[in-house]
């Protein structure tokens, strides 16, 4: 089994790391062909704006949102879960927009105040999560399907819509894989 790694631009040499240590292949993904052969993809944090427009001058939304659409899961982190939402606060446009959610870019402040902090996310059982907020997004608005799996601060900052997850926070700098192995489950029973 082959994890894309959506290699655009941001932390996707993290994302491989996490993804080899709970003992999967992974692939980058640059152009639409290598879509062909992955059964699940990671999006990686980074710069939302940037990923989004070379989305866009790859060719690779089209190609993505359908296999999307046929039920390969995917996980996005922190910008990835901008790309993945339905709505954007203050932009015309979605990237993808196929994840029911209405998202705030950098809703936790600038890259100075970046923190961490230990959540509670019970499908993972104990202990807490280590989560790290880097610029991180702010999940203002959830629609229908979408499970809220964990909360900061009263905001949802991890979800899950059938075969979307998406956190608000970047579980690939901790050496606790339990969300990626969480993700890796749901690619496991993808049909």
């Amino acid at each position: 089994m082959s994890i894309g790694i959506l290699a655009l631009q941001g932390a996707f040499r993290e994302q491989s790391e996490a993804v080899l240590r709970c003992g999967f292949k992974t692939k980058e993904v640059r152009k639409p062909e290598d879509l062909e052969d992955i059964q699940g993809l990671i999006v990686p944090g980074g710069e939302s704006t940037t990923i989004g427009k070379l989305l866009t001058d790859y060719k690779l939304c089209k190609p993505l949102i359908k296999k999307i659409k046929e039920g390969m899961p995917v996980f996005g982190i922190c910008a990835g879960m901008v790309i993945l939402a339905e709505e954007i606060a203050g932009q015309d446009k979605a990237w993808l927009g196929l994840m029911k959610i209405k998202v705030v870019r950098n809703a936790y402040g600038r890259q100075i105040e970046s923190f961490e902090t230990d959540i509670e996310i019970p499908a993972l059982g104990k202990p807490p999560f280590h989560a790290v907020f880097i610029r991180a997004p702010q999940v203002e608005k959830i629609g229908k399907n979408v499970e809220v799996m964990a909360v900061f601060q009263g905001r949802p900052v991890m979800v899950r819509q059938d075969n979307l997850l998406a956190t608000s926070f970047h579980p690939e700098i901790t050496k606790d894989d339990r969300i990626h192995r969480f993700f890796l489950d749901m690619v496991k029973n993808f049909k």
